[in-house]
């Protein structure tokens, strides 16, 4: 009887993994919907185990993606900043002409949700956006659109962050890297004596200390992730670092008023480049003087900046 308890108990625990969905079984991530915006353009729905629920992210393939099936293709990570809700990811394609950008292009622009603070980190407490994007992302665009692994990775302001940081936490995974007013010195506090990623968490409601700790006390994990403090990682690395003073310039109202936001990572990217001379880092400097925090910069920017990212990730011309 024991014996006949024990293999009816194994059958229904075999039964239980067979229908259980392969995401229960295995972990990663899985597309749950797929729509098609244009010939190049499409919106993906991806649930993932390491977010803990369905996250977006938009993928512009290369216009001779369908001719050929067995091709790998170069792929540019293109991050959000902060403070778009859950639709981050629509961002770069809703104010920019990175699709028009991009159509002569052999490459691929990979454009995930990372939430609206979620600083493209593993949370001690909280989402894990890094392993979504770095491990369960990037092998499902491996495995279902044929992303290959050349890559580079570009962002603003948050994403500028979560470019130089995965460049700097993962040597070797992405050919370059570019920050676009990027949080490039997360301990930087400038004249307001309080970081401004836990003041962006605050705005949210968000306890600071899930993310990377408290900043004494967990000093170590907030210096893990900080590109500053990872400087000597990005040797090998081409970086692009751009950004303005925060008065206003030629793309901005001419009734704009300063910037306090910009002024300050303005003065994180400009420590950042000097820390990167001294470690001899190859760094090149967008420093354009008056501009704002606002797209009409990070448009040109990502103009100015994708030749160096292409050459990168294609080894040449793209």
């Amino acid at each position: 009887m024991r014996l006949r308890g024990l293999l009816l108990t194994l059958v229904l625990l075999f039964s239980l993994v067979l229908t259980q969905p392969a995401s229960a079984t295995r972990g990663g991530a899985r597309v749950v919907h797929e729509e098609w915006l244009g010939e190049r353009l499409v919106e993906l729905t991806v649930r993932s185990s390491a977010v803990g629920r369905d996250v977006g992210v938009r993928l512009l393939v290369p216009r001779n993606w369908s001719r050929f099936p067995h091709r790998e293709w170069p792929t540019l990570y293109l991050l959000h900043g902060c403070c778009d809700g859950d639709v981050g990811y629509r961002s770069w394609t809703n104010n920019t002409d990175v699709e028009e950008l991009t159509e002569d292009s052999d490459i691929m622009v990979v454009m995930p949700e990372a939430g609206p603070a979620g600083f493209y980190s593993d949370w001690l407490e909280g989402p894990g956006w890094e392993t979504f994007h770095l491990t369960e992302l990037r092998r499902l665009l491996e495995r279902r659109y044929r992303s290959g692994d050349d890559r580079a990775v570009a962002g603003l302001s948050m994403g500028g962050f979560g470019a130089l940081s995965y460049a700097a936490r993962h040597p070797g995974f992405f050919e370059a890297a570019a920050s676009y007013s990027g949080v490039v010195h997360t301990t930087y506090q400038g004249e307001t004596g309080i970081s401004l990623v836990r003041w962006l968490l605050e705005a949210y409601s968000l306890d600071p200390d899930d993310l990377w700790g408290d900043p004494v006390t967990h000093a170590r994990v907030w210096a893990a992730h900080n590109p500053y403090d990872l400087a000597k990682r990005l040797r090998g690395t081409p970086v692009y670092l751009s950004t303005g003073n925060g008065q206003p310039g030629p793309l901005d109202p001419p009734d704009a008023a300063p910037d306090d936001l910009e002024r300050l990572l303005g003065e994180q990217s400009v420590a950042l480049a000097e820390r990167l001379r001294q470690v001899h880092v190859p760094v090149r400097t967008d420093f354009y003087g008056p501009g704002r925090h606002t797209w009409p910069y990070w448009e040109r920017a990502l103009h100015r900046s994708l030749p160096m990212l292409e050459r990168a990730m294609c080894h040449g011309p793209c």
